[in-house]
């Protein structure tokens, strides 16, 4: 029962939710006495194959292709269930992100696979039983499922697993991939980065704001708040349907689903749809003036007051804080 986890890059380096993902793969190897092979698609340098190796890789397969160098779903998916039969890996590891939640489902029928999306803790495993715990009904709920299929995929929702550092051999090996000219009915002509800011996906704070900030001219506070603590910046639906921010911030059930470490909502009142898409943020903090705001219900923390005097405070605390420490 060997462990395959693949690798995803950007822009040739790794992201943390890859090293979270690999990391997960190593103690799943663990748990089955087994080895743990890392594939990596794409243009990526010896080095920073080599990091895999600090997270528990034992062998590294490196697939590099010119048809490869931009994300091509189907493809990429071949690639993956070809590496995962050849290595004669029955568990197949990769972070539930924006791609591996396209590329889960097709490795699962390329293997003929059960598939464990959105996974939240390592997989319960004795004799026959692979039981993983995941979110359900878009991160409004946790299901508990169990894979009884010889080969399984097993996707990690980013931010739900710690980095640990296992140094493991980390063999980098050329991987010739058995890849169709079928895959490539769809191509990636380019792939045009929005912005350089903190990726909402791989975010540990994200901060959000809403209606309640009246207008994109007020968003400076937010967008300062967010700097000091290295965080992403989001909003509801709302505030990206009436074009006070770019739809990519958008968070919610309609827009990027996020497991931050700690979320911080300003002046959203917190409709269900928005909740399913941040529920699985480890900590929520919700700044409204309106006490009954249905986000206060699920809220860690709550501020009740105006966001225009609760939000300046903040950011001259932490410069407070900053500056002492």
């Amino acid at each position: 029962m060997a462990v395959l986890i693949y690798a995803e890059n950007a822009g040739g380096k790794f992201k943390k939710s890859t090293f979270e993902a690999v990391s997960y793969a190593r103690a799943i190897a663990d748990q089955t006495n087994t080895s743990l092979t890392a594939i990596s698609i794409g243009n990526v340098g010896a080095d920073e194959l080599s990091t895999l190796a600090k997270y528990g890789a034992d062998k590294i397969l490196n697939v590099s292709n010119d048809q490869l160098k931009q994300f091509v779903n189907q493809a990429y998916a071949s690639v993956i269930a070809d590496a995962a039969a050849k290595e004669g890996a029955s568990i197949v590891v990769l972070s539930n992100s924006f791609s591996g939640r396209g590329l889960s489902p097709r490795i699962g029928v390329k293997l003929q696979a059960g598939v464990a999306d959105g996974a939240v803790a390592l997989p319960e495993i004795s004799g026959d039983k692979f039981t993983v715990r995941k979110t359900a009904f878009s991160g409004k709920a946790f299901a508990t499922v169990q894979l009884t299929s010889a080969n399984k995929v097993v996707a990690l929702v980013p931010n739900s697993y710690q980095v640990v550092e296992k140094q493991a051999a980390g063999k980098v090996e050329d991987f010739n991939a058995n890849v169709k000219q079928s895959d490539f009915k769809a191509i990636v002509k380019e792939i045009v980065q929005a912005t350089d800011k903190v990726s909402l996906p791989d975010a540990e704070i994200v901060v959000s704001g809403g209606r309640g900030l009246k207008g994109p001219e007020n968003w400076g506070m937010i967008e300062e708040l967010a700097g000091l603590l290295g965080a992403a910046t989001a909003c509801s639906k709302p505030v990206s349907d009436a074009d006070w921010r770019p739809h990519s911030e958008h968070v919610g059930q309609t827009g990027i689903a996020i497991s931050p470490n700690l979320y911080i909502a300003v002046g959203i009142s917190g409709a269900i749809q928005h909740l399913a898409g941040v529920s699985s943020s480890k900590v929520i903090v919700v700044i409204n003036k309106d006490p009954e705001a249905p986000f206060f219900k699920v809220a860690d923390y709550g501020i009740v007051g105006d966001a225009f005097e609760v939000v300046p405070k903040l950011i001259a605390a932490v410069k407070e804080y900053k500056a002492s420490a």
